[in-house]
């Protein structure tokens, strides 16, 4: 069976042979590891394509507002069907490596939406801008839904969204402008690849439990990452077991830091 096969019946919900890995490394770790010849752990099951944020020369806090004010008027978005982002899709599917094939969109959505507009200005947007919000996110959406139809071209197997709406307790922008605002949108992009017969998988950072019902509604079959640092892991095991497919995304540092119990739930617990 290959690792391909191996993931999508994970996702599907049958029990696999084995439990498929994948990880994200810095730079520096990866090398490390490369050099101690670990190619087995750097591989994975996971074939990715198209970095999961975009193109950047830095990453850190935004400068400057592109969307100065609440409107639209006056800006364009870059061309979704640019090629740069499918660059090394086909040569990768014919070279027959393996694994799942996962087209990523980075900052889909809200976090699209706040590095445009500015963090402060978005959340005062909520209140006093709510039409301009659903513009926005409409037409971030837009954008991705353009993608997604170009990549669906290939031979693929999922699409993973990367959105944070999460903070250490609760989310940034609360659960009323969550469910009026960004699950609609959601709910767009998700059908989409649903409707071809993909995987939906998605990444959020911090303590965004509260949304599980609302995202296994609108197709969810991914999620990524179980913090146990902000998440009762073992409670959502519980209480989600056989609904989506779940990954564990240790936080750097923190499992040598957790109570051995908290460890013991991720190291076992959450795999089985």
């Amino acid at each position: 069976m290959t690792r391909r096969e191996i993931v999508r019946i994970v996702l599907e919900g049958t029990q696999p042979p084995y439990v498929p890995w994948a990880f994200g490394f810095t730079t520096e770790a990866r090398e490390k590891l490369a050099a101690c010849g670990r190619d087995d752990l750097l591989r994975g099951h996971l074939l990715h394509f198209r970095h999961s944020i975009g193109f950047f020369t830095d990453i850190g806090v935004v400068s400057g507002c592109v969307l100065g004010a609440p409107t639209l008027k006056g800006y364009t978005f870059p061309d979704p069907a640019d090629l740069r982002y499918f660059e090394g899709m086909s040569k990768a599917i014919g070279s027959g490596r393996d694994g799942l094939r996962v087209f990523n969109i980075g900052f889909s959505l809200y976090e699209r939406a706040w590095t445009l507009r500015g963090m402060e200005n978005l959340m005062l947007d909520f209140i006093e801008n709510p039409g301009f919000v659903r513009e926005l996110m409409g037409a971030i959406a837009d954008y991705n839904i353009a993608q997604i139809r170009k990549a669906l071209e290939y031979d693929i197997d999922a699409v993973h969204f990367g959105d944070d709406w999460g903070q250490q307790c609760g989310l940034q922008m609360g659960p009323a402008f969550w469910r009026e605002f960004i699950c609609p949108q959601l709910k767009r992009m998700y059908g989409v690849v649903k409707d071809a017969g993909k995987f939906v998988s998605i990444h959020s950072c911090g303590d965004v439990d509260e949304l599980f019902d609302d995202l296994i509604g609108i197709g969810l079959n991914c999620f990524n990452p179980f913090q146990p640092e902000v998440m009762d892991v073992e409670a959502l095991l519980k209480k989600y077991r056989g609904r989506p497919s779940t990954t564990v995304c240790p936080r750097r540092g923190r499992c040598l830091t957790a109570r051995p119990r908290t460890c013991a739930t991720r190291r076992g617990g959450c795999w089985n």
